[in-house]
């Protein structure tokens, strides 16, 4: 991991692709590449499937457990941009997360922070304010925002929806011969299921905010997974993704950002 982190630091490689432990590559990439202009602190991002047309896009994801309202916003861009990257989309839509929809719910840093998204109309950006955690894989957003605390149990609980789901439907197909003929009229169908379920398909997750690309695979991801990691990582170097988000920052006037509130 070392190695791969100072090649991105010299030049010598676009990005660093790893399936090592997720504390110990933020920690390195953190140091040898810190933050980039604009940014407090990097945020864990990746893509989650949805009903939608299109993936999720998920951050903070453990790196931040505590975050003001500054953080978000700066969250927020840096998920817009990358799913401007991977995804092709001119204006994601962004929400942030909440124990609800109206603008006054939630702490006063998630309300600053939606104020801010709401006046930065120069944002590349549909900032559509706040969604609930049951609504995470409706297809909804393109872009959700929360605090590292509150995004990996977020992700942790998904992927145990999922695998609850999976062995549900296993046993409920074994319990009995109609079932297990009933599986294999419905064969095409759960294969489906698994195929859009399957973490492989959606490997890749970025340190958002570093000087240099850093993406971190599963470590027990097949080779299709690996590929798809590094996919993410070519897609991130070709568009520069730094350079989106050091624009995009510079058309926040919002005193969250420029300094001069809270």
């Amino acid at each position: 991991m070392g190695l791969s982190i100072a090649a991105v630091k010299t030049g010598e490689a676009g990005a660093s692709v790893s399936a090592g432990n997720t504390g110990a590559l933020m920690a390195m990439s953190k140091l040898a590449l810190r933050t980039m202009p604009g940014i407090d602190r990097p945020a864990l991002a990746a893509l989650l499937p949805t009903l939608g047309d299109n993936d999720l896009v998920l951050l903070d994801l453990g790196a931040n457990t505590e975050c003001d309202a500054r953080n978000l916003v700066q969250f927020a861009v840096m998920g817009a941009a990358y799913a401007r990257t991977v995804m092709g989309l001119q204006r994601p839509r962004v929400r942030l997360l909440n124990i609800g929809t109206e603008e006054l719910k939630g702490t006063d840093e998630l309300r600053d922070a939606a104020q801010a998204l709401r006046d930065a109309t120069d944002l590349p950006i549909q900032f559509d304010g706040f969604i609930e955690g049951d609504r995470l894989g409706r297809g909804e957003a393109d872009v959700i925002v929360t605090d590292g605390f509150s995004g990996n149990i977020a992700l942790k609980s998904i992927e145990g929806t999922a695998r609850f789901v999976a062995d549900l439907l296993r046993r409920a197909f074994a319990s009995s011969i109609r079932s297990k003929i009933g599986f294999l009229i419905s064969r095409p169908a759960t294969e489906l299921l698994r195929h859009h379920l399957d973490p492989n398909n959606h490997n890749g997750a970025v340190f958002l905010g570093l000087n240099g690309i850093v993406v971190k695979s599963h470590g027990g991801a097949s080779p299709q997974g690996v590929a798809n990691a590094i996919g993410v990582a070519v897609k991130l170097v070709e568009a520069d993704i730094t350079r989106l988000v050091t624009e995009d920052l510079a058309s926040i006037r919002s005193p969250i950002i420029t300094g001069g509130g809270k």
